[in-house]
């Protein structure tokens, strides 16, 4: 006890705001995999140290020597494993403002909830991406070029079958909507539904890789889900869509009473 003691008397106050950053960077990292596949590996991880260390006390030789081998190359090996988690979190260190302001985000979003609110009472497939920090170019490229302001009619009509643009997924860029038609990766989770179609597993697999929101309409259901870091939020209606949305990108609450004032004023 008193050699315990002892320790603490002499820690600078250098020492203690040492621990208390990298406690900090260890309850992030906890949380950002919390759910997902990178948790999942670091178990994996986990119990190869943990073989190691029976195989040393056992003196298993052979597979202490397999072990030691794949851990010599450690950080290579948590490079390629967690590439597109590292990449997210990197791209969210340097993030900025996804929108200009907040009226412009609340008149985005609630078109965005319009849209998919009016897919689903119609029985139509939808999918919708919100780029937020991590740039979707790529997949938008893919797809066909609209770069039109964002609005119910036009998400509508182009989720309307037999229009040509109607598979794939719609991506929108701040108040603009950059491509239609768009593929996406499918996820790769073992542990997903059978019951999850294609446009669910399209927005899973973009989650996972991106900090991208997805909006998916089931077409067989008429309900709405959102894929965001690589988990599902299902059968949520206009007001919870509402809400999950305006939390994620962070928009005020007098910002969406403002924009309601204003809807209501217009109807009136």
């Amino acid at each position: 006890m008193g050699e315990v003691l002892a320790l603490f008397a002499q820690m600078r106050w250098q020492d203690v705001v040492d621990i208390l950053l990298v406690a900090f960077v260890i309850y992030h990292v906890i949380l950002m995999v919390k759910g997902t596949r990178a948790m999942q590996m670091i178990m994996g991880l986990g119990l190869v140290f943990l073989a190691m260390v029976i195989s040393q006390r056992l003196e298993l030789e052979t597979i202490n020597w397999i072990v030691g081998n794949f851990l010599s190359s450690f950080i290579l090996v948590i490079i390629i494993l967690f590439q597109s988690d590292i990449r997210r979190a990197l791209a969210r260190m340097g993030r900025g403002p996804f929108f200009a302001s907040g009226a412009e985000a609340s008149h985005t979003l609630e078109e965005v909830v319009r849209s998919a609110v009016s897919l689903a009472s119609r029985m139509l497939g939808g999918l919708i991406v919100l780029e937020r920090h991590m740039g979707l170019a790529d997949y938008a490229e893919r797809g066909t070029l609209v770069d039109a302001r964002v609005s119910r009619e036009l998400l509508v009509s182009i989720f309307q079958p037999p229009g040509p643009l109607h598979d794939g997924a719609v991506i929108i860029s701040g108040d603009r909507i950059k491509a239609a038609r768009c593929l996406l990766p499918l996820s790769t989770n073992p542990n997903l539904g059978r019951h999850l179609g294609t446009r669910h597993r399209a927005a899973l697999g973009l989650s996972e890789e991106s900090d991208a929101v997805c909006v998916v309409v089931s077409e067989e259901r008429g309900r709405v889900s959102v894929a965001v870091d690589g988990r599902l939020t299902p059968d949520l209606d206009a007001a919870a869509l509402r809400t999950l949305l305006f939390e994620l990108f962070e928009v005020e609450p007098s910002r969406r009473r403002r924009w309601w004032r204003l809807g209501r004023s217009a109807r009136a």
